[in-house]
């Protein structure tokens, strides 16, 4: 029996983030920790912003997505320009 694994196309980019293969802890820090690391390494991947919009499209509020943190993502959606 062959099982094949699915992906769905709006998040088949995460298997080529630069973050998949760092690992999560980066990227969801413990409160009041820095997210320093995890915005270097988001500016290094270059399907940076693939991530941002998935994250601003299925209102992801923990971590660091796309190079910005729940409160710079929350301050862009309230404000598009």
């Amino acid at each position: 029996m062959h099982t094949e694994t699915i992906t769905s196309p709006d998040i088949a980019w995460q298997e080529e983030a630069l973050c998949a293969q760092t690992g999560a802890d980066f990227f969801f820090p413990e409160p009041g920790s820095s997210v320093r690391e995890a915005k270097r390494i988001c500016g290094l991947c270059e399907i940076r912003s693939a991530c941002l919009e998935y994250a601003l499209t299925n209102d992801e509020r923990f971590g660091v997505w796309g190079g910005l943190s729940e409160k710079e993502r929350l301050s862009l959606r309230r404000d598009p320009r």
